[in-house]
């Protein structure tokens, strides 16, 4: 039977021809560098890693040429691949027998209540101390962040100031933004939210000192990340962590753990910030929470937080129209229910075992590709060798330490692995798989890995393996970027 004859005016792109595959990857390409971040997408093309991808299984892409890749990119949003089935057939259930209200934003809602609960319940069992906070919902990580600051701000309204980490990443709306110190990413916004202060992460004496010299009562907060994901999987040192809560609690400061990319089992814990010590009194997530599907995002307070924000009258102080939305609420319980039956968080801490010593491996057989590698469950990242191995003075250096890195995602491309770049750490590159991924393609995935590694062996192959013409793109592209660079890797 032929499909029904479009209504749309001429020119229009109807669902049914995206649904049915019958726009064309060149056309895909073409629309997004007319209409959308022409830019990136430009990057992207040079590059050769551009897409558009399609699902060949949850774990596996392929592009218009049937090439397949081992995913292992996603930024820690998907958590069980793409379209995952356990999320897929739900969906088809709930969009059968749902009948409650899609956008509850002046009534209670069922699905929104049950994954509230399930969060608190689930924190609560790792952090006792939680058992009665309260949960805001929204639609993303950066929108979790803003109302965490808000949260802490409402309590304590005296204060002045907030403190985040150097090489940290809480998001890019203007008040997450204010405590990503990365001035490539500010400083055409300034001014920004006033108040920020940032001292070196895993440093308790400095921010011992940093609160010592502003005094105690005019800090709002302390936002950190457990571990740092964009800032290329920096670990802190043990007793970091604890050391920070033990001493902000002794003067009443706000501390909001940023688990956006580490919460829900990435790293092998349920709460990575819990696992070492630190009892927040603000978490943030997101990423994982919409199971690759849908975007959800929430913050988690304790009560006394929360009321002080959104008690009686002010409870609209803060408000989200999609937050808490039926669709969502019913994808992040179906993830967390999936998270929880599957014991998804100790699978991650095994395989990222493993993971990491294959890793190891590779950086021991390959020295001058391979500067570090590290890792907690499945947040992993390989930090590569300058491909110039001569000094350079800042703007250049950096602008290399990028192109390294870009390089390299390139040639994982081309050896089957799809990998991410890390935004505060320019010669790094993250591997995300899903936490669910079998065995066997866990195991291919780093067999090419060592396959790159063996064509590329001397960080400097990055840049002679590649077509001089590229090469002379890539330069005139970077070129015309903005010329200022945040210091990163030394």
């Amino acid at each position: 039977m032929s499909a029904p004859l479009s209504k749309l005016p001429s020119g229009f792109i109807s669902a049914d021809e995206v649904l049915h595959d019958r726009l064309s990857a060149p056309e895909v390409r073409r629309l997004e560098l007319k209409y959308g971040n022409a830019e990136l997408l430009y990057g992207l093309e040079l590059l050769g890693v551009a897409g558009p991808f399609s699902r060949v299984t949850p774990w596996e892409l392929q592009d218009e040429n049937g090439v397949r890749r081992i995913n292992a990119s996603g930024y820690a949003a998907t958590p069980f691949g793409e379209m995952p089935p356990v999320l897929t057939g739900f969906l088809r259930q709930f969009l059968d027998q749902n009948r409650s209200m899609g956008l509850p934003q002046q009534s209670s809602a069922p699905w929104r209540a049950a994954l509230e609960a399930n969060l608190v319940r689930l924190l609560a069992r790792e952090l006792p101390s939680h058992a009665d906070s309260q949960v805001f919902f929204c639609s993303s990580g950066t929108e979790a962040v803003e109302g965490a600051l808000k949260f802490a701000k409402a309590f304590r309204p005296a204060s002045k100031f907030q403190i985040s980490f150097g090489s940290g990443y809480h998001g890019k709306t203007l008040g997450s933004l204010s405590l990503t110190p990365n001035p490539e990413y500010q400083d055409i916004f300034r001014p920004l939210v006033p108040g920020a202060l940032t001292v070196p992460y895993g440093d308790l004496d400095a921010l011992k000192a940093l609160i010592r010299r502003v005094g105690p009562d005019k800090i709002t907060c302390v936002i950190v990340e457990p571990i740092q994901g964009e800032g290329g999987v920096n670990i802190p040192p043990p007793g970091f962590l604890s050391g920070l809560g033990e001493y902000c609690r002794r003067h009443g400061i706000v501390v909001i753990a940023d688990e956006i990319q580490t919460g829900l089992g990435r790293t092998g814990h349920w709460f990575e910030s819990s696992a070492q010590g630190l009892d927040p009194d603000i978490i943030t997530l997101a990423k994982p929470l919409g199971g690759g599907m849908t975007a959800v995002g929430a913050t988690i307070a304790r009560h006394d937080i929360y009321k002080k924000m959104l008690g009686g009258l002010s409870s609209k102080r803060h408000s989200n129209t999609f937050g808490g939305g039926a669709l969502a609420m019913a994808v992040g319980l179906k993830s967390l229910e999936y998270l929880i039956e599957n014991d998804l968080p100790a699978r991650s801490l095994e395989l990222g075992r493993l993971g990491l010593e294959r890793l190891r491996a590779a950086q021991r057989n390959h020295p001058r590709l391979f500067e570090d590698v590290r890792g907690q469950g499945l947040l992993l990242a390989m930090q590569f060798q300058p491909m110039l191995g001569v000094p350079l003075p800042g703007v250049l250096k950096e602008l290399v330490f990028e192109a390294t890195a870009l390089l390299a995602l390139r040639e994982l491309h081309q050896s089957g692995v799809m990998a991410n770049l890390s935004l505060s750490s320019k010669r790094t590159v993250r591997l995300t798989p899903a936490l669910d991924m079998p065995d066997d393609v866990f195991s291919a995935l780093f067999d090419r890995v060592d396959d790159f590694a063996r064509r590329r062996p001397v960080s400097r192959d990055l840049l002679t393996g590649t077509p001089p013409v590229l090469v002379a793109r890539l330069a005139k592209f970077a070129a015309s970027k903005p010329k200022k660079r945040t210091p990163s890797d030394g």
